[in-house]
């Protein structure tokens, strides 16, 4: 553009000149014309053309048109409205055009401002660099959470989405461990999940062994007593990550929205799909998995993600191949202690009586207590599995054995109280949402909101007198007005003839008496 200029002042500039710039530029021959005008007036523009000139009264995002971009949402015109009603009241100076402040918001604020200022703090974090870890070697570190399939399954007759908890190497993706819920997740859940992990007989591994470390993100059910305690017994660091940091834990991450489009979003069920019309809604001929096929084919996935799948970190190994390679010692812990050590213990010890041991107010039995009545013991259990515990000495520790729940419903009774008990909620729900629902007039101006359902004054009346009957029956006592005398050839005990109501008729030698007059000859 110098050049251009040069030969400009000395007279020698042709159109061809300008036609081979705009040609190189891609641009259109008067835009050259344009940039060398401005080139003339200020030289400094030849440096980069086509920028505008730098100009001292140039505007600028100020903070208070970054809060009203906050306020609304990155809508710049409704901030140029706020801005002049601004201006209008004397409160600032009057906003530049609306271009104007769009070139400001766009040359001053970085994208990933501007995407926090509408969409919050995770539309800002798409606009970060992260920096990856190195990979480590296998059983290194763990990571774990829990995701909410979006599938809708067949749980005892109703369409519920499961939750998934598993664990995974961060150093060959592989899957370590999982367990499915059919409704919340909680410690039980990371604890069927981390035994799952650890072992590597049957029906679990080969993968498995103890890690050194575990990431988790803050869940309760990771932080959890039970679970802290067991991680603590098996030497494992639990590292708990700040909130809303998922880009810490970006192994599992990924697995949660690999194991969604890649075998999820082919299911049927699936809450995500796309519908025909306006309506989301599922089909109601859409027929749904039960929750024994959906863990069996969630399974049968996790095995073909360990086992013939190839991730692009792992040089064409499968996460199965890339673990077993790696030659770090592993360390292992058996079935039996595994599942001790995974147990939550109670606070107290216990007594086992002729009735076995009693916990929860429940008594739980087992045939090894023949002959056992009056030992101390400690119960340990699996949390929510309240059909069974687990006994151990109280002196020496040892397990002495299982204990199940005595005099246990069958499942019948069990669906028959479940269903009793979710019709109770139904018909509570429904009342407590009649007395709720009120309606008000539309309004086309400011004032305060009118009620509708319009009462007469006898109405009112007549219904406050009813809950006034009402309430003085269940307050009455049922000998608040003592009964009538008995006849006077009755022979009624004198600790009844002190509680009736004596007669109009009856004489002061009666009343005197009690009121009670009785046959001639009888004794007293």
């Amino acid at each position: 553009m110098r050049r251009l200029l040069a030969l400009r002042r000395d007279g020698a500039l042709a159109s061809r000149h300008v036609r081979l710039m705009a040609e190189a530029l891609q641009v259109k021959e008067r835009t050259v014309w344009r940039w060398l005008a401005a080139a003339e007036r200020d030289e400094s523009a030849a440096e980069c053309p086509g920028e505008r000139a730098q100009s001292r009264d140039r505007f600028t995002v100020t903070p208070e048109v970054r809060a009203l971009l906050g306020l609304w949402r990155g809508n710049v015109a409704a901030v140029h409205r706020e801005l002049t009603a601004r201006a209008a009241r004397g409160e600032g100076d009057p906003p530049p055009s609306v271009p104007t402040l769009h070139r400001a918001i766009r040359r001053d604020l970085l994208p990933g401002e501007r995407a926090g200022l509408t969409g919050g703090e995770r539309a800002a974090r798409a606009h970060d660099v992260f920096l990856s870890r190195p990979r480590g070697w296998r059983n290194q570190v763990w990571e774990t959470d829990h995701v909410q399939a979006p599938v809708l399954v067949d749980v005892d007759g109703r369409a519920r989405r499961p939750w998934i908890t598993w664990f995974v190497d961060c150093a060959s993706n592989a899957i370590m461990g999982v367990a499915v819920t059919p409704g919340h997740p909680s410690r039980e859940s990371v604890l069927a999940a981390l035994r799952a992990a650890v072992l590597r007989e049957e029906p679990y591994g080969p993968q498995g062994g103890l890690p050194e470390k575990v990431r988790v993100d803050r869940g309760k059910d990771f932080l959890s007593r039970t679970v802290t305690a067991a991680f603590d017994v098996l030497n494992v660091t639990v590292e708990d990550l700040p909130a809303y940091t998922p880009h810490l834990k970006g192994t599992v991450e990924g697995l949660n929205r690999a194991v969604e489009s890649m075998f999820l979003a082919a299911l049927p069920g699936y809450v995500r799909q796309p519908r025909p019309g306006r309506r989301r809604a599922r089909p109601k001929e859409e027929m749904l998995l039960d929750f024994e096929d959906f863990t069996a084919r969630l399974l049968a996935w996790v095995s073909w993600w360990n086992t013939v799948h190839h991730p692009d970190p792992l040089g064409g190994k499968t996460p199965l191949e890339a673990w077993e390679a790696d030659p770090s010692p592993l360390r292992e812990i058996s079935a039996d202690e595994l599942w001790t050590f995974t147990l939550e213990e109670t606070g107290r010890p216990r007594v086992i009586s002729t009735r076995g041991v009693r916990f929860r107010s429940r008594d739980y039995v087992g045939a090894w207590m023949t002959g056992q009545s009056g030992l101390r013991v400690r119960v340990r259990f699996m949390p929510h599995h309240e059909h069974r515990i687990e006994v151990f000495d109280d002196v020496t520790g040892r397990y002495l054995g299982p204990a199940e729940l005595a005099d246990a419903a069958t499942p019948e009774q069990i669906s028959a109280v479940r269903t009793a008990r979710a019709a109770r909620t139904r018909r509570l729900r429904q009342d407590l949402k009649a007395a709720q629902r009120e309606r008000y007039a539309a309004s086309t101006r400011p004032g305060k909101p009118q009620r509708l359902g319009a009462v007469t004054a006898v109405e009112a009346s007549a219904e406050l007198a009813a809950v006034e009957r009402s309430d003085l029956s269940r307050l009455a006592l049922p000998d608040l007005i003592p009964p009538a005398a008995a006849p006077a050839d009755w022979r009624t005990p004198p600790s009844l003839a002190a509680r009736t109501r004596q007669g109009p008729g009856a004489s002061p030698a009666d009343e005197a008496a009690g009121g009670v007059g009785e046959p001639n000859g009888a004794e007293r």
